[in-house]
């Protein structure tokens, strides 16, 4: 038999504003990596035209997500924006059991019920060098219409605001490589605590 603790993985929690980069780090950070698992999540919002289901996201009904609930399969959830969203557990346990990285792309609220579950998690969360920053990602990326980017944008304050009491690792991305090689560096161990 072996012994689980040699290969338990490890929980990266990476938060951030809508249009800070999240995606684009976590893209880079697997890149980068090996070992390295992205948590899915699932959500009740409607799926855009670029995006596929079960690689952006697991796409299912109000009904659907409320049962995953009642069942305990959801790691944690959250209504953002007037949708639910929430983290599968079963792929996150099985991939800590084969002793990889896992990421999981969570806000604020989900991270903190991810963080009772998982004491050991890093926690990183993703600064925009400044609001004006945020607001000219956000109006670029063209997701949302005008009334929705300024929901985000002006949810960012408060979700900046409770991530300082949370989060350990607050990481800027004003430049997108030096923002991943930070947070590959607090990954990997190699950043001194000191630093943060």
């Amino acid at each position: 038999m072996t012994d689980s603790r040699k290969k338990k993985g490890k929980v990266v929690i990476l938060s951030g504003p809508s249009g800070v980069g999240k995606s684009t780090i976590c893209k880079e950070i697997i890149r980068r990596l090996d070992r390295v698992h992205l948590s899915v999540s699932m959500t009740t919002r409607p799926k855009s035209a670029t995006e596929v289901d079960g690689r952006d996201y697991w796409f299912v009904s109000k009904k659907e997500f409320q049962e995953r609930i009642d069942k305990g399969l959801l790691l944690e959830h959250a209504k953002v924006f007037g949708h639910f969203y929430g983290t599968p557990k079963d792929k996150v346990i099985e991939s800590l059991q084969e002793g990889k990285i896992v990421i999981l792309e969570i806000d604020v609220q989900g991270a903190i019920q991810a963080k009772a579950v998982f004491p050991d998690a890093i926690m990183i969360f993703i600064l925009p060098p400044s609001a004006k920053t945020l607001a000219e990602r956000l109006n670029h990326r063209g997701r949302d219409s005008a009334d929705a980017a300024e929901i985000r944008l002006n949810g960012a304050s408060d979700e900046i605001a409770a991530a300082w009491q949370h989060y350990k690792h607050m990481v800027i991305n004003e430049d997108l490589q030096q923002a991943v090689n930070e947070c590959v560096q607090i990954i990997t161990n190699k950043k001194s605590d000191a630093s943060v």
